[in-house]
């Protein structure tokens, strides 16, 4: 689609995770592109160029050839007062509307999907240690100068960032919700929302799977979830399912965690590193993320947890 407009878009970004009221605006050339969440909605990034490789449709805002890019999971929105020259061109076509375009892209199967990443089991439990690169958005579990598990993460978008410095672990709880966002429950009704604010009577709160917390700083954490390509968290370091119950393996009470900005294993051990694509795919069903420990809501690991050296 090629706009050719000085009037600014709105784009609404519909994606897994909760988060509150975030407008986020970059100007480029004299045009205003704003990326919006509503409460319902998660902020996938500062300005769309950032999730430019998320995408199977494109679109470019008029001179300045910024292309923006979206994939599957995605609800596209883009309103504004004087649409100039629009043109769709897709096989399967798509509506178009002179006061809104909605353009819903295929999911492509149910979170999570078979990413996995390799855990050494350590010869001393002791000497495990923990470093975060925020820049590379990378985990690494070392012992010594060996690696046990390299496994890509998210991060705290801006505003919500995740905190740098040295910490350890506090606590591990493997079946832990979030108490400010998941679902509102009534009967077989499953509603996303906020803890405390109920869409009605007769509701009652169920908190968003967290499992294989690991705690290094009150309020924050390492938990399973979708790993995207961009900051995505409210703070928390996100791994993926499969990945984070060898994660919560590895790490005790104690074990030193450093997070960087940037880390010298991002050009060695971390530059090559496979990241997850399924971080799009649709939730499983909300009953699935309502029911039972929340370590449930996700499939387990088929292969053994730690590997032998």
């Amino acid at each position: 689609m090629l706009l050719q407009s000085k009037e600014r878009y709105q784009i609404h970004l519909s994606v897994r995770s909760l988060c509150k009221n975030e407008t986020h605006n970059k100007e480029n050339d004299g045009r205003t592109l704003e990326v919006r969440c509503d409460a319902r909605y998660s902020s996938t990034a500062q300005h769309a160029s950032e999730i430019a490789s998320l995408s199977l449709f494109p679109f470019r805002l008029a001179k300045n050839a910024i292309r923006v890019q979206y994939r599957s999971k995605f609800l596209v929105c883009m309103t504004r007062s004087r649409l100039l020259t629009p043109l769709v061109a897709i096989t399967a076509g798509f509506a178009l509307l002179t006061s809104c375009t909605t353009i819903t892209n295929p999911i492509t199967g149910t979170f999570p999907g078979n990413y996995n990443a390799v855990a050494y089991k350590p010869k001393n439990s002791g000497e495990v240690r923990v470093k975060v690169s925020l820049q590379n958005r990378m985990i690494y579990v070392m012992e010594g100068d060996h690696p046990l598990l390299i496994t890509p993460c998210t991060i705290g978008v801006p505003g919500k960032g995740t905190p740098t410095g040295g910490y350890r672990v506090t606590q591990k709880i493997k079946d832990k919700r979030s108490a400010s966002y998941g679902f509102w429950v009534k009967g077989n009704e499953v509603i996303p929302g906020e803890a405390g604010r109920a869409p009605g009577s007769g509701f009652y709160y169920v908190g968003y799977p967290m499992p294989y917390w690991v705690e290094f700083k009150p309020e924050y954490g390492f938990h399973a979830g979708a790993v995207w390509p961009v900051a995505h968290s409210h703070g928390c370091v996100r791994i993926h399912p499969n990945v984070a119950p060898k994660f919560f393996a590895l790490v005790h009470d104690g074990t030193p965690i450093t997070i960087a900005s940037s880390l010298p294993e991002d050009q060695t051990i971390g530059a090559k590193v496979d990241r997850p694509n399924d971080y799009a795919w649709k939730d499983p069903a909300g009953s699935a993320l309502i029911s039972g420990p929340s370590s449930g809501s996700f499939p387990p690991p088929k292969e053994p947890l730690l590997v032998t050296q």
